[in-house]
């Protein structure tokens, strides 16, 4: 019998597997021989760096930039950091400084090596959720270093390089030093560049004085400068401020009351600020509103000290001519001041601006700054938005003192001088700046529709999309107003910039000494309107020019749009108004406060077709002479077919009449255009009010009114609870036909209340509170009666429990 030899190829082979493993060890002693000769040489070369982080090394780099006007060379400010700042040793900076800011930016500052792996992994969970780079997650040192060299684009190789650099600064230098170091090179707007500046421009003392609401403010600005910026943002600057009292308590480094009363402390006003101004005296207003753009592209560490040199829009000829304007109709220095900005709807370009009266007493620009209700000058938002939607402006409405229901409230409307149309067409009414009307039209299309129409045509200031929206409630600035109707004689486009994308074209070029080439601001166009409601936009506004309450502002030799604002005490006035190659907003009102202008205007109020118009003539008439424009015609409307449909909102929508709904009006909508879907009235519908948190009594009365009927139902209280108010309803809301009925839920107590006790002696209240199983808790004596109830707790009309201790205070006489 023949034996099989073994194959010998399932034989094993192990000088060919210690061969296949001796590479892979080769290869991996090699990997990391290189990963550590990077680390290494990338360490080394970081190190290299670490002397360019001291401020001391950044003055002494820095060079002069510069702001010209438009004509490239006039010199409008000088861009010099070294003049903006003053740098302090450790124990010239206020210890309750260096709490805030640490307690805002940086809470673990004294436990981490310059990188906060917490901060990295919550960074990092939000970069990753929404796929790009959202969230900071930066430490002090981080942001330290970001100022100082790290160029400041938010991309992952940044994070890792300044990630790098901060653990190498926490090798070299102490936290103190690094604290410092921030302090006195962050940016906190208003041109302060640094602590010690910061505290010298808003509060007029140095870092080292700073009280506790001063440090607290101080380190809410740098975050954001613009947003937090307590003369222009008020609201956003005090909550921040209060934000980083509560951590200070939070993290033991001052008490609840010293929060509680440095919450209460005001804020810095615009006539005592004092900010460092190198800014010449042509167009100083404009000149800040352009490195407050710059700062938010670049960062304040590049603008100032950065060498950079930057052409702005700012036509100087005009700029005189708007001062020469004002000071022609308002020459009182104590009476009304004037802002006023023009711009070149044709490429977007800011050509004049006038923030205030002088600068060197305010230097807080109303033009940019300043957040005043527009009055009816908003109105030409809800018209492009009704338009938007298909509201032909043929469209009808009954002129008429209205209350609006809002569910649990209603808004009461008014006109000017409490004079009314009657039946009135949307465009008569935008003549007459009817406020009825726009009342009506602004519930038709909706608050929220009006705001973002607002929104897109380039108003920023925060708008809250309640129905006083479309009278002007909502504050802004005229800045914003005069780019938002720039978009009406072009057709319905926005212009922004290829640079700084949607804020005011103010910068035309920006020259870096790192770059060979300068950055050009493009015109960049941005469709916002369809080119049909823009014509009928125009079209309207030049008849409240023509024939309404923008007589005065009318040009002799070319048409003119534009709509008056005035707020219902006269302490703001308005005009906005434009030609195809020119928009103007021009504001009118005391700088500081809201005085009503009640007599200003030859002894009459000062409205938006008075002071604010003449002034806008004036300006108009001179600028668009200097430029050498012709006379030039708006592109009149095409003609739209119209068919009129019965509409009502509810519930946030917009729907058709089925024939029973109350307040339906009747719309003309362009062809295809207006609400597809019905309404489900119901015959005779009231609106249910709200009844839960009122006084039973009250809440029936109210229902009664509707009318609808009432009925009680009872649950148990718990102790303690009202037992005369409504706690829950049904239905809690929505709508029913006359005379339904409203079940009302009401608490009964168990054990009875509490009784009234005061005024009786203190046996008749041990008395009284026996009977009910309560006992008595003699709290102490104080003034009055000899023997007598003063006060008690808990207080009477509340739901008892047996055993419930009443604590009572007794008149020692």
């Amino acid at each position: 019998m023949l034996r099989r030899r073994p194959s010998t190829a399932a034989r094993p082979k192990p000088r060919r597997r210690i061969r296949k493993l001796r590479l892979l060890v080769l290869l991996g002693v090699l990997a990391l021989l290189c990963s550590t000769a990077f680390t290494f040489g990338f360490v080394t070369a970081l190190a290299g760096e670490i002397p360019k982080l001291d401020p001391r090394y950044q003055v002494e780099a820095e060079r002069d930039g510069y702001i010209y006007a438009n004509d490239g060379k006039t010199v409008l400010a000088v861009l010099r950091g070294d003049e903006s700042r003053v740098l302090l040793e450790p124990d010239e900076i206020a210890p309750l400084m260096k709490h805030a800011i640490v307690a805002i930016e940086d809470r673990r500052f004294n436990e981490h090596d310059g990188v906060d792996l917490r901060g990295i992994l919550r960074a990092g969970w939000q970069d990753i959720t929404n796929k790009r780079v959202v969230q900071g997650g930066s430490t002090i040192t981080q942001q330290f270093v970001k100022n100082a060299i790290v160029k400041d684009d938010r991309t992952i190789s940044r994070k890792v390089k300044e990630a790098a650099l901060a653990w190498q600064l926490e090798q070299r230098w102490d936290k103190e030093q690094i604290l410092t170091a921030y302090l006195n090179t962050i940016y906190f707007g208003n041109g302060a560049y640094g602590v010690q500046q910061a505290a010298l421009t808003y509060f007029g003392r140095g870092a080292s004085e700073l009280t506790l609401p001063e440090a607290a403010l101080l380190a809410a600005i740098p975050k954001d400068p613009s947003r937090y910026d307590p003369v222009a943002s008020p609201r956003e600057a005090r909550a921040r401020r209060n934000l980083i009292l509560r951590l200070l308590v939070e993290q033991g480094k001052i008490s609840r009351r010293d929060s509680i009363a440095a919450s209460a402390a005001p804020l810095p006003r615009p006539d005592t600020m004092q900010p460092p101004s190198v800014n010449t005296p042509v167009a100083p207003y404009f000149a800040n509103y352009v490195k407050q753009q710059l700062i938010g592209e670049y960062g304040a560490a590049k603008v100032f000290g950065g060498g950079y040199r930057v052409t702005t829009s700012i036509d100087l000829a005009l700029q005189r001519a708007a001062r020469r304007a004002i000071a022609k109709w308002l020459p009182d220095p104590e009476g009304p001041a004037a802002a006023l900005v023009a711009i070149d709807p044709r490429d977007g370009s800011v050509v004049a601006m006038v923030g205030g009266r002088n600068f060197r007493e305010s230097q807080f620009n109303l033009a940019a700054q300043a957040q005043r209700q527009p009055g009816s000058a908003f109105k030409p938002f809800v018209l492009a938005a009704a338009l938007q939607q298909g509201v032909a402006p043929g469209s009808t409405f009954v002129s008429r003192p209205l209350s609006i229901s809002l569910g649990d409230r209603f808004w009461s409307v008014r006109n000017y001088d409490n004079a009314y149309l009657g039946t009135a067409t949307l465009d008569v009414a935008t003549t007459q700046s009817d406020n009825s009307v726009y009342a009506q039209l602004t519930e038709i299309v909706g608050p929220r529709a009006v705001a973002k129409t607002a929104r897109e045509l380039g108003v920023s200031s925060r708008l809250e999309p309640f129905f006083a929206i479309g009278l002007g409630a909502e504050a802004v600035n005229p800045l914003e107003l005069a780019r938002a109707y720039a978009a009406f004689p072009t057709g319905g486009v926005r212009v922004d910039g290829t640079i700084f994308g949607n804020v005011p074209r103010a910068v035309i070029r920006v020259e870096q000494p790192d770059r060979e080439k300068p950055l050009e601001n493009e015109v960049r166009p941005v469709s916002v309107l369809r080119r049909t409601t823009a014509q009928i936009v125009n079209s309207l506004l030049q008849h409240v020019v023509q024939s309404g309450t923008g007589r005065l502002a009318a040009l002799a030799d070319r048409p003119v749009a534009g709509k008056t604002g005035t707020t219902e005490n006269y302490g703001d006035a308005w005009f906005v108004g434009y030609t195809p190659q020119l928009v103007v907003a021009v504001w009118v009102g005391y700088a500081n406060t809201l005085k009503p202008m009640e007599t200003e205007y030859q002894g009459e109020p000062v409205a938006g077709g008075t002071f604010p118009a003449l002034i806008w003539k004036s300006f108009a008439e001179s600028a668009l002479r200097l430029r050498g424009e012709e006379s030039e015609s708006f592109d009149a409307p095409p003609f739209l077919s119209g068919t009129t449909k019965r509409v009502v909102r509810r519930d946030g929508r917009l729907l058709l009449d089925n024939g029973l709904c109350r307040g339906a009006l009747s719309i003309v909508y362009f062809s295809t255009y207006g609400p597809k879907r019905t309404a489900n009235c119901k015959p005779n519908e009231v609106e249910v009010p709200r009844g839960v948190g009122q006084r039973v009594d009250l809440a029936r009365i109210r229902l009664a009114a509707q009318p609808l009927e009432s009925i009680i139902a009872y649950q148990p209280a718990e102790p303690l609870q009202r037992v005369d108010r409504v706690v829950a309803q049904v239905p809690a809301r929505g709508r029913l036909s006359s005379y339904d009925t409203v079940t009302l839920i009401v608490p009964r107590p168990l054990h009875g209340v509490i009784p009234k006790l005061t005024g009786l002696t203190l046996r008749e209240a041990r008395a009284t509170l026996r009977k009910l199983q309560l006992k008595v808790d003699v709290a102490g004596f104080t003034d009055g009666k000899a023997g007598r109830i003063v006060a008690q707790a808990p207080v009477a009309g509340l739901a008892a429990k047996p055993g419930m201790v009443v604590s009572l205070v007794v008149g020692r006489g």
